[in-house]
């Protein structure tokens, strides 16, 4: 009989390991006996791959802003958490296990060395100084037995704690262990789960323009996603990133979760629309001023030259020429030659490109998972679920998802913590 067991040796997991043997220290109280049982070869081989392998760890929003980000709901859940185990606390972790940590655009915290081997092995060592990790373990069931939590693993071998927390991950990168094991064993619970959906995904559009665009970016934009009925969704001021199937980069991503709830419910997200401003930070009288003003210049520029002069610079050949067809407006005309109504139309698309969009590209490759254990079941300053005594949920089987910036890893990382001081 262990006094707790831990099912998932990802980021939530380790961390709620190490915790817990960090708050028994502290409290000077004896060491527990804690077993965590991960089904892959390896520790955190969804951590090893974040971010392009260099690891978003957290974000350098303060911890209420922090919760803000994942929605009225996530935020509500979360601000306890949060503030507990703040953003600055994590990097601060880290750094105290020898892992530098250095900020990046896009309010982002890396590993310094830009290594997420670096953030894996320290969360790994730090868990087994405290715990006993066991890999190749494939939990196959959970259920009571007397006042213990069994845990069944495909070998057939049983494990018995008094305590269990379940940290196994969504479906999110499936090829790294992340197969949706655990809605089942929560469902069978009598627990309520919110059918999981891809999130932080790309997103396909039928559009044969957007497909030509491949490999092009645009750093400071704004997307605003807006349903069949023209319900604007979500807005995310984030790069855009067009591709041979559609639109990514954590302007299309951010936004990702809704087009994915609807294609699951219908089979596609009909009439879902991103809505791309090109220059959030300018209104479309400064726009239509520069261009009058460049209407005046010797040599009468190309409209392509006198959209260069705003503050984002050079707009790529390909992408101006795009725009500009969709404006109606021939991509090769002088200023001084539009006429009224194409400079309007012109600086309409600018502040506002329609991309459509249908459905997200898969598990394959989506960061998170949005979906998973309903927040009700659950206490949000402990992670302890309702009527079932010693069991803990944390992690991405929860129902909160965020945006790209080290958000997923802080609200797992989060509610680790909260499970592992209330275990000990």
């Amino acid at each position: 009989m262990h006094d707790v067991l831990i099912v998932g040796a990802g980021a939530a997991g380790l961390w709620c390991a190490q915790a817990l043997g960090q708050a028994r220290s502290a409290s000077g109280a004896e060491r527990l006996s804690v077993v965590v049982l991960e089904k892959t070869p390896r520790t955190g081989t969804k951590v090893l791959a974040s971010g392009g392998t260099r690891c978003n760890v957290t974000t350098t929003h303060g911890p209420d802003e922090a919760a803000r980000l994942f929605g009225t709901r996530g935020e509500r859940f979360l601000r306890h958490a949060f503030r507990e185990l703040t953003p600055q606390a994590v990097r601060a972790q880290f750094e105290d296990w020898g892992v530098p940590m250095a900020e990046a655009p896009l309010d982002k915290i890396f590993p310094a060395e830009g290594n997420a081997r670096d953030v894996r092995d320290a969360l790994e060592a730090a868990a087994r100084a405290v715990a006993e990790i066991r890999l190749g373990s494939e939990v196959k069931s959970i259920g009571r037995d007397g006042d213990a939590w069994a845990v069944r693993v495909a070998d057939g071998s049983v494990h018995r704690g008094r305590a269990l927390v379940l940290a196994a991950g969504g479906k999110s990168y499936p090829l790294t262990g992340t197969t949706g094991d655990a809605y089942p064993w929560l469902r069978e619970l009598g627990l309520d789960v919110v059918d999981p959906v891809p999130a932080l995904v790309p997103l396909a559009s039928p559009e044969g323009w957007v497909h030509e665009l491949t490999g092009l970016a645009w750093q400071g934009g704004e997307a605003q996603l807006e349903n069949g009925e023209g319900k604007v969704l979500q807005r995310r001021r984030r790069p855009l990133l067009f591709t041979h199937k559609g639109i990514s980069g954590p302007a299309a991503m951010d936004v990702s979760h809704h087009v994915a709830r609807e294609a699951e419910e219908h089979g596609a997200a009909s009439g879902y629309r991103i809505r791309f401003d090109f220059y959030p930070h300018l209104e479309r009288e400064e726009i239509r001023a520069e261009l009058v003003k460049a209407a005046g210049m010797p040599g009468n520029p190309r409209l392509q030259k006198a959209i260069a002069r705003l503050a984002m610079g050079p707009m790529p050949r390909r992408m101006f020429d795009a725009v500009a067809l969709k404006a109606d407006v021939d991509p090769g005309v002088t200023v001084g030659a539009l006429q009224k109504s194409q400079r309007h139309a012109f600086v309409e698309t600018l502040k506002g490109l329609s991309i459509e969009v249908t459905h997200p590209l898969g598990w394959d490759q989506a960061e998170v998972t949005a979906g998973g254990l309903n927040l009700k079941a659950l206490n949000p300053r402990t992670m302890a679920v309702n009527g079932h005594d010693g069991l803990f949920v944390i992690g991405e089987l929860l129902d909160v998802n965020g945006p790209i910036g080290g958000l997923s890893f802080q609200a797992a990382f989060a509610t680790a913590e909260l499970a592992a001081r209330a275990l000990a």
